[in-house]
């Protein structure tokens, strides 16, 4: 008998659409930086097949996938392990199909913010100060988690529909205070560090219209739209001399955990990697 030849693991990012993402061309320049077998393809899922293409996509040789819109809260319910940072945010990025079977959930989103602010500012010191939050979605759930974890000692979160924010109070403490959005622009004077989760600003998107003249020198600004890669949040800070941090650099820290589960390989994040990405 032929002994049968290992398989090539694949991985891949399930949405509808997916035709946006740059998920395909990160991981496949690590895959082709480290000589590693393996392929990484775009997978346009719709909802409504969502649960029978997870358990048939292990026998057709996944490793594992990215999760991103609309699916992202459904896997949970789908998944047969959680882990507690998936099951705090509500929803998982990264799914790992295990050899015995079972789909692994997790979320790398905040995990992504984080290693994003420390390469980018490796001074960033989260006891510093206050963090304000623009936004109450899932990416701003996922921020918000990650910045309990660092040791945020306040993070002020506002939002379009005050309901969402006060959402994010009840579910995570105290330590997380709620603000009307008309008063936002106040909330910058003395924050150590800002950040943008919602879609304003992002090309085909509204302006964000806040009041940033408050912003002080030295505060950190992130903005987690990556296209434009500069935002007017971010120009405004530059200018205000503000430490201005983009979000592609959090697209591509989340994909690290993934990779490494799936390819075998802790990646890197580097400036070649950005120059792929944004090629």
């Amino acid at each position: 008998m032929t002994a049968s030849l290992p398989r090539i693991p694949l991985a891949g990012v399930i949405g509808s659409p997916v035709a946006h993402s740059r998920s395909p061309v990160l991981h496949g320049h690590w895959l082709r930086r480290y000589g590693l077998k393996g392929h990484y393809v775009p997978l346009d899922i719709a909802e409504d097949r969502l649960e029978v293409m997870l358990r048939v996509l292990p026998e057709l040789g996944f490793v594992g996938v990215n999760v991103t819109i609309p699916h992202k809260e459904r896997v949970l319910a789908l998944a047969d392990l959680v882990s507690d940072r998936a099951s705090l945010i509500g929803a998982a990025n990264t799914l790992i199909f295990r050899p015995d079977g079972k789909i692994y959930a997790d979320n790398t989103d905040g995990y992504g913010f984080v290693e994003n602010l420390r390469q980018s500012v490796p001074d960033w010191r989260p006891a510093a100060g206050p963090a304000t939050v623009f936004g109450a979605g899932g990416a701003a759930r996922a921020v918000v988690v990650s910045l309990l974890d660092a040791g945020v000692p306040e993070i002020r979160v506002t939002n379009r529909t005050r309901l969402r924010a006060e959402m994010l109070r009840e579910n995570f403490g105290n330590r997380v205070q709620v603000h009307d959005w008309v008063k936002a622009g106040n909330l910058l004077e003395d924050s150590a560090l800002v950040v943008n989760t919602t879609s304003l600003g992002m090309t085909g998107k509204p302006e964000m219209r806040v009041p940033l003249d408050g912003m002080k020198p030295g505060c950190v600004v992130n903005d987690l739209v990556y296209a434009p890669l500069e935002t007017r949040l971010l120009r405004v800070a530059r200018e205000r001399g503000c430490r201005a941090v983009d979000g592609l650099g959090m697209l591509l820290h989340q994909a690290v955990p993934g990779f490494e589960r799936w390819f075998g390989q802790r990646p890197d994040v580097d400036a070649a990697l950005r120059e792929a990405v944004l090629a």
